[in-house]
């Protein structure tokens, strides 16, 4: 068993005690909720006259359903959207819950919203529920997706019972080459230990590759560790981690300040930490990355080939046939040069500043323009983050090169909304998952880096997008 670990330190500061079935039952810091999960468990709380202990710690936005162009235009053509929205109003404002609506300024994807206002800080524990809550781990913290009903459980008791993970340490060393990002660092993760090849850990992510890189990186690897199986995702917080959370609007200041720096130093793994199992991976050979089936683990590096059933045991055919069936792809030939329809920059994975910075530095760089076949869609994470691109100029870039400027949600990163990709078309994509008709009724996704994406929609087919730079 681990000792010693981030998560080891923060486990015990936050566990209240041991239930009866083995789990732990752990104080909660902070809760994130949003429109799609939140109107249930609000029900759930009126059905046995609870209440909602900590409502200081809990923060709401809205982000799954509401539609990126004119978002404010009520009722949602959507009924069911429509529904969620006035469920989660009612929700905040009857438990006093603070809520970053479309009026605010502030609203975003909840997993961005969350760092960038310095609601997600070291040594936290945060519940949300969203699978991609992992996301906050890049800062130190242990986060955990949770379901409808644990959401209600945390509501009433600003706790949440779970097992406690195996840590595995995953580093990367090396520096990434040109044209290749975090999501490369975890696509290549991912596709190495399998989808479910995390179940019983929790991933630590370490290494001189790491450490290179910015806190939007490091939630960029974080963000997709659930989809490698593993519960929770986390780098240990370092002076990188500080700078970032320094300065925001819910950062300590002051004094409180220093007793949050000496606590958020000393959750870091020790150097003689133990842990469950370690993994080496050298960065400097690593090349972009982009998924060929309809999971994140079936990824390939942009320059093989798409693999055959035949390359797989036996257990794992019927699988892939179905997966290269579905996609519409052939194993054994290329996977560039595959056409696409629509190309997407967006999602919880990759909608920060640093990664529309990333793809409209690419378009500027070579004056692309979209590809008529092509429909692009560039959808920042947050008001906030579009608000800093349109400042910077990213957004004329964009416009000028034919791509779509929208308004922030998750928009076609899932089909909750009026984001989506049509049947049987293909999207190049910087979200997080590729599953059978995730972007739309038997659509196909590829996902890849937002550089890899702004490539693919120059071309209109994926694209080696280091040959264009």
């Amino acid at each position: 068993m681990s000792e010693g670990t981030l998560l080891d330190k923060v486990w015990e500061r936050h566990r209240i005690g041991t239930l009866k079935n083995g789990q732990d039952q752990l104080a909660i810091d902070l809760h994130l909720i949003h429109e799609v999960t939140s109107p249930q468990a609000f029900a759930m709380l009126r059905e046995r006259r609870l209440h909602v202990l900590a409502p200081d710690r809990t923060v709401a936005t809205v982000d799954h359903i509401v539609p990126t162009v004119h978002p404010s235009l009520r009722p949602y053509l959507d009924n069911a959207a429509e529904k969620m929205m006035q469920a989660l109003e009612q929700g905040v404002r009857e438990f006093g819950i603070k809520f970053y609506s479309l009026d605010s300024g502030k609203q975003g994807i909840v997993h961005v919203i969350g760092p960038e206002l310095g609601l997600t800080q070291p040594g936290m524990t945060i519940a949300c529920g969203d699978s991609h809550t992992s996301t906050h781990g890049a800062f130190g913290s242990v986060a955990f997706g949770i379901g409808t009903t644990e959401l209600a459980h945390v509501l009433a008791t600003q706790s949440l019972a779970q097992s406690r993970p195996g840590v595995r340490r995953i580093e990367w060393n090396g520096e990434l080459g040109p044209g290749v990002y975090a999501k490369d660092v975890i696509l290549a993760t991912i596709g190495e230990l399998g989808i479910n090849g995390g179940k019983g850990f929790a991933y630590e992510f370490a290494g001189t590759a790491i450490d290179g890189l910015g806190m939007e990186g490091r939630m960029t690897i974080c963000n997709m560790t659930i989809e490698g199986g593993a519960k929770v995702g986390y780098v240990n917080p370092d002076q990188t981690t500080f700078d970032y959370v320094r300065g925001r609007e819910f950062a300590p200041t002051g004094d409180q300040l220093g007793r949050a720096l000496r606590y958020w130093k000393s959750v870091r793994s020790e150097p003689d930490a133990k842990y469950d199992d370690v993994r080496q991976f050298d960065s400097s050979r690593l090349a972009p990355q982009v998924t060929w089936g309809t999971n994140p683990g079936q990824v390939i590096s942009i320059d093989d080939l798409i693999p055959r059933p035949e390359d797989f045991p036996d257990s794992q055919r019927a699988g892939v046939t179905k997966a290269l069936a579905y996609i519409g792809l052939k194993g054994g030939e290329r996977i560039v040069g595959t056409p696409i329809d629509w190309a997407f920059i967006g999602a919880c994975t990759n909608s920060r500043i640093s990664d529309l910075r990333e793809a409209a530095s690419f378009v500027a760089q070579g004056k692309y323009h979209v590809a008529k076949s092509v429909t692009a869609l560039v959808v920042p994470g947050s008001q906030q983050v579009k608000a800093q691109a349109e400042m910077e100029g990213l957004d004329t870039i964009f416009k000028e090169a034919g791509f779509q400027w929208r308004d922030s949600g998750c928009s076609m990163c899932l089909g909750m909304n009026p984001d989506q990709v049509g049947e049987y078309q293909r999207c190049a994509a910087s979200s997080n998952r590729n599953f059978e008709g995730r972007q739309g009724r038997n659509s196909r996704g590829h996902l890849m880096s937002p550089v890899m994406v702004a490539a693919a929609a120059v071309t209109g087919q994926i694209t080696d997008a280091r040959e264009l730079m």
